[in-house]
């Protein structure tokens, strides 16, 4: 095989001038568009950097809030309860209070009918008392008689 020069200058002229016309129309806008692809691809990372980011700050603020909703709830279940002892305690108290005042009046009704019974029985027993001592005085009996007599009105006196 021989070698001919002409033809291996033609050869590498053609060889240049298709490198050069790919370079130019085909590797040129290929790499442009390539590059496009790897800044589009760069900045969806860099977004997706920033959205996950952006998710895990909001999944702190959401617990951070969950976790002062909670403790929110346990100070109002706590002033609730004390709440609620307090009233329990304010009602025995009361009750209580309530119990104390209606005794006394009781009391106070009691003695006072104890009292109105006292002397409803002392009238009733001065006017025996007379009645007897009227009876003792018409009969001028003896003292068997006068025995009977007062016998007889006690009885009736423990009847009524």
């Amino acid at each position: 095989m021989d070698i001919v020069m002409s033809s291996t200058l033609i050869t590498i002229i053609a060889f240049l001038l298709l490198l050069w016309l790919l370079n130019k129309y085909a590797f040129g806008p290929l790499f442009g568009v390539m590059e496009k692809r790897r800044e589009l691809i760069k900045e969806q990372m860099n977004a997706a950097e920033t959205s996950r980011n952006a998710a895990e700050a909001s999944m702190a603020e959401q617990k951070a809030a969950l976790d002062e909703a909670r403790k929110e709830a346990y100070a109002i279940l706590e002033q609730a309860r004390a709440t609620s002892s307090k009233q329990a305690d304010e009602i025995v108290t009361s009750a209580k209070n309530e119990a104390a005042r209606l005794k006394d009046e009781a009391l106070k009704d009691i003695e006072s009918e104890k009292n109105k019974a006292i002397s409803a029985l002392r009238t009733e027993v001065g006017g025996i008392s007379v009645q007897i001592a009227s009876k003792i005085i018409e009969k001028q009996v003896d003292e068997k008689s006068q025995e009977e007599i007062v016998n007889k009105y006690l009885k009736e006196v423990g009847s009524k």
